[in-house]
């Protein structure tokens, strides 16, 4: 009898040792989907929210280490039939879950509520597609006609270099920048947040980082239209305001005038709105040499 309540006090443990995932259908449409499925449990999707967050509390009280990711129904369909699974059983929701998980985004549970771990989920996976697609654009972007040197790899280390002059020339401070490129049917939009408070030079080897320069150089590498706004903060001081614009593979600074209209603007209407207190509005700073000009021919 010993034996056995320590053989499963052991199996407890281990248990806890196990990283769990857990796929959340957030949308209702996408719950709406899954339900056409006998073996899925669940018939209203209000109820499903609060049994999973239920599962995750648990899952966090007992020393598990849970991750979430989004449950895509159409994605699933696709996953089953190409690798021959039945979508209508448990497992093959499990598996596909794992799957994906280690494939694509996943948001760490840290026992905060539903309504606030979605918008975290949900805006990792928009960055994540946002990423995947710049990263497919430079991959098509070629070599060049003149030189051969690959576009992409060029235009890679040019937005690198402009994103840390601009960094490097904002000084000391929270920065802030924004970065939007239209690309076929949508536009791509990246955000940098980063705090300077040292000497030290910034850095881009975070994932966020890593994003915002790979959509840059995606718009470099296309010579697409887009820009680049930065908003700088700083104890005892306004917050300054710059801008740059994409213009034929490079940053091109923008005038005072233009921050002022840029921001100043109803980008729906067109209407002028008041200038924010407390923000200075000036022109981007020359970027040169390192503003994003083709390396190639």
């Amino acid at each position: 009898m010993a034996h056995t309540r320590t053989t499963t006090s052991l199996r407890r443990r281990l248990r806890r040792e196990v990283p769990g995932t857990v796929g959340l259908l957030a949308d209702a449409r996408d719950f709406a989907a899954m339900r056409r499925y006998r073996t899925f449990p669940f018939d209203d999707h209000t109820t499903y929210l609060r049994e999973t967050e239920r599962l995750l509390r648990t899952l966090a009280a007992g020393g598990t280490h849970t991750t979430v990711t989004l449950f895509d129904p159409e994605d699933y369909a696709a996953y089953c039939a190409e690798t021959g699974l039945d979508p209508d059983t448990r497992a093959s929701r499990s598996r596909y879950t794992a799957e994906i998980a280690a494939a694509r985004t996943r948001v760490p549970y840290r026992g905060q509520p539903l309504d606030e771990l979605v918008p975290l989920l949900v805006g990792a996976a928009v960055r994540h597609a946002t990423r995947e697609y710049a990263t497919l654009l430079l991959a098509d972007a070629g070599r060049c006609a003149d030189c051969g040197q690959d576009i992409g790899h060029a235009a890679f280390d040019q937005a690198t270099r402009a994103v840390l002059r601009i960094l490097d020339g904002a000084g000391p401070g929270t920065h802030h920048l924004v970065l939007s490129v239209p690309a076929a049917d949508d536009h791509l939009l990246a955000v940098l947040h980063t705090d300077r408070t040292g000497p030290d030079r910034p850095r881009l080897d975070s994932p966020e980082g890593s994003e915002f320069v790979t959509v840059l150089a995606a718009g470099l590498a296309r010579s697409a239209p887009g820009g680049i706004v930065l908003r700088t903060s700083g104890p005892g001081a306004p917050d300054r305001l710059h801008g740059w614009r994409l213009a034929h593979g490079r940053l091109v600074p923008l005038t005072e005038a233009e921050v002022f209209n840029a921001y100043c603007t109803d980008a729906d209407t067109g209407e002028p709105l008041p200038p924010e207190p407390g923000v200075e509005y000036r022109a981007g700073f020359d970027l040169a040499p390192d503003d994003g000009r083709p390396g190639h021919h």
